[in-house]
């Protein structure tokens, strides 16, 4: 699943390719994605200008002015672009057309993508709608509402992270990347948390997701950016996908369990429960 760093990859590998174009056509294959309507987008897309592509957490964000068009890659999602407009392949569901003949596709081999358009002034309420929490950067990412958020749930703390609300863009990889990186365990009830463990927490949160973004993303199994380049933060991951491997802290194998029904990275000495 694209989590922040592949999802900003995406974005950075975009913007300087379709920023600027003019929309002539939008063809969408497959309706069901579009949830504020696919007919509907295909008539209000026409002759609009991307101006830029953003991204809050794990969504893209193309403007086009006044409105907004959204896209959640969830599990298999990708945009690829084209300098001449191509044969739509499988699984290739929407595709949207530009007035000097190049095009974006948008392919998602399990249809779990969804697009939404808005007017660019209820972007906010949407995402607060979502209770989207900040950007894992020093900046936005506040020490303090992050403590007092783990403090008030006893959920596991790997399943308090998953659900976007504290901080925006982690998923399963990085949160076994920093849970490690933090010593914690992931079953370890968020309000059980020291204030030094919640320190370190936030802090590995930036660090990983930076290294992340710097690498251009992790590619575990189908990840591509939108050259269709595979990201090579996978090389460098310390516990995800390291089960029977030697913890490079410690030397102790890597296990893998399961919490909330997600397969988990850990290790059995360092981030005991």
């Amino acid at each position: 699943m694209p989590e922040l760093p592949e999802v900003e990859t995406v974005r950075r590998g975009l913007s300087p390719l379709v920023q600027g174009k003019r929309i002539a056509q939008v063809t969408v294959l497959y309706p069901k994605m579009v949830r504020t309507g696919a007919e509907a987008l295909a008539h209000d897309l026409l002759g609009q200008k991307i101006q830029k592509v953003d991204r809050r957490g794990k969504y893209l964000i193309f403007d086009l002015g006044n409105h907004v068009l959204l896209s959640h890659l969830r599990m298999e999602g990708k945009f690829f672009f084209q300098a001449e407009a191509q044969e739509p392949q499988k699984h290739q569901h929407v595709l949207v057309d530009f007035d000097d003949g190049s095009r974006l596709v948008y392919q998602d081999v399990r249809k779990f993508g969804t697009l939404d358009y808005l007017p660019k002034e209820q972007l906010e309420a949407y995402f607060q709608s979502k209770k989207l929490g900040p950007e894992p950067v020093e900046e936005d990412f506040a020490l303090k509402p992050f403590r007092e958020g783990l403090k008030r749930s006893r959920k596991p703390v790997k399943n308090l992270l998953l659900d976007q609300t504290l901080v925006a863009g982690l998923g399963n990889i990085y949160v076994d990347e920093v849970l490690w990186l933090s010593r914690i365990h992931p079953l370890t009830p968020a309000s059980d948390l020291s204030a030094q463990k919640i320190s370190r927490l936030r802090q590995a949160i930036i660090e990983v997701l930076a290294e992340g973004v710097a690498r251009g993303g992790s590619t575990i199994r189908t990840y591509k950016n939108a050259f269709g380049e595979a990201g090579t933060m996978q090389e460098t991951l310390k516990v995800y996908g390291q089960k029977g491997q030697p913890c490079l802290r410690c030397g102790r194998e890597i296990e893998k369990i399961k919490v909330g029904g997600r397969g988990t990275h850990i290790c059995p000495r360092c981030q005991k429960l």
